[in-house]
């Protein structure tokens, strides 16, 4: 075989062969790569005082509620003041025609003005028939007559006096005032309006709105702490919110407790008072009632999203270096946000978020939480 030919075989021998030897090269070992780190939310326990609170739901109510009605028939011919208006007690609030109950207070005045009259005759008439029959000169039968026309004057008198007062009471009803200082309500009558004294609507209604009381309840289990809370050299603080969450409305002091339970529902009432001057607070609203029963000094409080729960128990995950570690605690007292617990140390850094991918010794690595809506790490 001619060389020339020889050449080209012997290569392509020798390209076949190398890509065999590269098909069937043994598999490299898999270079092991170290788990990423978990990002987690750490929290540090810090001692603190925590409050030990009762939260329970109340019912804003007045210190003074009422509705202004007419007491005589009459129409009403002046309102000086306007819905919604501060008044104090005492202030002319409505006016009615008085013509008819002048008239008849005269006309009682007078009646009593006549019989006062007759009275001072028949006085003098009786000191005439006294010396009469002491001289003799006048039968004894006349005297008794006169003394007991005397009498039944004096009565007719003091008949009359009670018919001027009451004549006087009737008018004064005339002028409407206000029996206490508070807020006005809706009108709900008009000036030219007729009124009776038994119309069940009233003119308006007079509310006090500062100071004002919050009524709450509590189960009867809390009678011991809230007799000994009421009891205090100083007083307790009562908070008002306008719902779970929301804003505060205002803070005040435990006022009162209830003479008895309540049979249906086992509960307890109790009152809160409160400055009330910026009106926050107003009556018949619903709110939410904290009451500081006792303050936890020097505390170690979690937030609840670092509580985790396992067959042996309540559980947190402890931060120790760039490992975790899951350290077991007993909760001695838990509010909406936070519990304070026993089984960690103050300086403890402890996992809140991102525990859902944590196991004894897992790497982590410290972010900062998201704000709300945001994605979780």
């Amino acid at each position: 075989m001619a060389p020339s030919r020889i050449l080209p075989l012997v290569m392509c021998i020798v390209l076949v062969g190398v890509g065999l030897a590269w098909w069937l090269r043994p598999s490299p070992t898999a270079v092991a790569q170290a788990p990423a780190a978990v990002p987690v939310v750490v929290h540090e326990v810090v001692p603190a005082n925590v409050p030990v609170l009762l939260r329970t739901l109340g019912r804003v109510r007045a210190q003074s509620s009422v509705e202004i009605r007419a007491q005589v028939d009459a129409t009403l011919v002046e309102l000086p003041v306007a819905e919604g208006q501060q008044v104090r007690k005492g202030q002319l609030l409505a006016r009615l025609d008085d013509r008819s109950l002048r008239a008849a207070l005269q006309q009682a005045q007078a009646e009593r003005d006549v019989t006062r009259a007759e009275l001072d005759i028949a006085r003098i008439d009786l000191q005439r028939y006294q010396n009469l029959v002491r001289e003799r000169a006048s039968p004894a039968q006349t005297l008794d007559q006169q003394k007991a026309l005397v009498a039944r004057l004096q009565a007719t008198l003091a008949t009359r006096d009670a018919a001027v007062n009451a004549a006087r009471v009737q008018l004064s009803y005339t002028r409407i005032e206000s029996p206490i200082e508070g807020r006005l309500g809706i009108r709900n009558v008009d000036v030219g309006s007729l009124l009776r004294s038994n119309d069940s609507a009233s003119l308006f209604s007079v509310v006090q709105i500062d100071p004002i009381d919050v009524e709450a309840t509590l189960p009867q289990r809390r009678l011991p702490e809230l007799q000994r809370l009421l009891g205090a050299v100083q007083e307790t603080p009562v908070q008002a919110f306008a719902e779970d969450g929301g804003a505060l409305l205002g803070t005040g002091t435990l006022a009162l407790i209830d003479n008895r339970v309540a049979l249906d529902t086992g509960t307890l009432r109790f009152k809160a008072r409160f400055a009330n001057a910026q009106q926050q607070l107003w009556p018949d609203q619903s709110v939410v009632v904290t009451l500081q029963t006792g303050l936890l000094e020097q505390a170690l409080a979690v937030p609840l999203e670092a509580l985790r729960q396992r067959t042996e128990g309540t559980f947190v995950w402890r931060v120790e270096g760039e490992q975790v570690q899951p350290v077991a605690v007993k909760v001695l007292h838990e509010d909406e946000q936070r519990a304070v617990v026993s089984g960690l140390a103050a300086g403890d850094r402890i996992v809140t978020d991102g525990q859902s991918r944590l196991r004894p010794g897992v790497t982590v690595r410290r972010v900062e939480p998201v704000s709300v809506g945001g994605n979780q790490p």
